[in-house]
């Protein structure tokens, strides 16, 4: 079992190529805030990153930045908007992967692959949400997965072909995955406290893997703890450390999410559900699902397929 792309597959973390901008000379470019997180991965080039309240952040070729949702922030040759002002560029619709942003006083010597992230609002496990504010992976990180997975993606940009769509749909989502664990071999303190920090914990990231495996069974500390070949103590002191959370309440809040989705995406009946993750009775599953979504699982289902 692995528990990231679980996360990832459940959470339905979806990618889409935004805008390409291709800039030169003195150039600034302010984005509007997004509804879904922002990754930046700058192709050729260089560029200054700046957030409001937040210091500027240089950017070399190479380099990825992500970005939370509802973040305004600016791009350009200079830090903090020195260089004039800037062009203001609502993001792109959704599914537009097409739009060119030419910016700049001369010829085009940075180029810049804009990529937004939207997951599932549904489940309670966001991944892209629990990260920092600011998650930024240098060239020089060396991570040889990131640098192929860029290269890629600008080649593909850059000279588009038969099955470019497609091609884009998978880069997407493999930038993503690379810098992921690209950030999690470089920034450890950082990492600390997120559910990918969990990951990295020899012994919360073999607990998650566990549960992961088989969320309906029926897990307590202590048999978590002998699974894991550690003490109930050990565990029960670092996975809520690394995670926020004991393992029972994170247990819950994974079978939750398991069950909307398959309550949303199936016709499984009540019973199926229930049994899937891990709840002998209806009614037990019932208070548990209500309690997490606020609403019982049959309107639950009547709402998540109105829309």
């Amino acid at each position: 079992m692995d528990p990231l792309a679980d996360a990832l597959t459940v959470s339905g973390v979806r990618g889409s190529v935004r805008a390409r901008i291709e800039a030169g000379g003195r150039w600034g470019l302010a984005l509007d805030a997004s509804p879904g997180t922002t990754l930046h991965a700058v192709t050729a080039g260089r560029s200054w990153l700046t957030v409001p309240d937040q210091p500027p952040v240089e950017l070399a070729t190479g380099d990825v930045v992500l970005l939370p949702p509802g973040t305004p922030h600016r791009l350009g040759d200079e830090p903090g908007g020195r260089s004039g002002r800037a062009s203001s560029h609502p993001v792109p619709p959704e599914g537009d992967n097409d739009e060119v942003v030419t910016l700049g006083s001369a010829p085009a010597t940075t180029r810049i692959a804009t990529i937004q992230y939207r997951s599932d609002p549904v489940t309670l496990t966001q991944i892209l949400g629990a990260l920092p504010f600011l998650v930024h992976v240098r060239a020089d990180a060396g991570n040889p997965g990131l640098d192929d997975a860029v290269r890629m993606l600008a080649r593909e940009l850059t000279h588009p072909g038969m099955g470019t769509s497609a091609v884009l749909r998978s880069l997407v989502d493999i930038v993503l995955v690379e810098m992921l664990r690209a950030w999690l071999a470089v920034s450890p303190p950082e990492c600390f406290g997120t559910w990918l920090g969990a990951l990295a914990d020899p012994v919360v990231g073999r607990a998650l893997e566990r549960l992961h495996a088989s969320p309906a069974h029926p897990w307590t500390t202590s048999s978590l703890a002998q699974a894991i070949a550690v003490s109930r103590a050990t565990l029960a002191r670092r996975f809520p450390a690394a995670t926020g959370q004991t393992p029972a309440a994170y247990l819950t809040q994974w079978r939750m999410d398991l069950a909307a989705v398959r309550l949303r995406d199936t016709h499984d009946s009540m019973e199926t559900v229930a049994a899937g993750v891990g709840y002998g009775s209806v009614p037990a599953f019932t208070r548990a699902f209500a309690r997490a979504h606020g609403l019982p699982p049959g309107r639950y289902r009547s709402v998540a397929r109105s829309y």
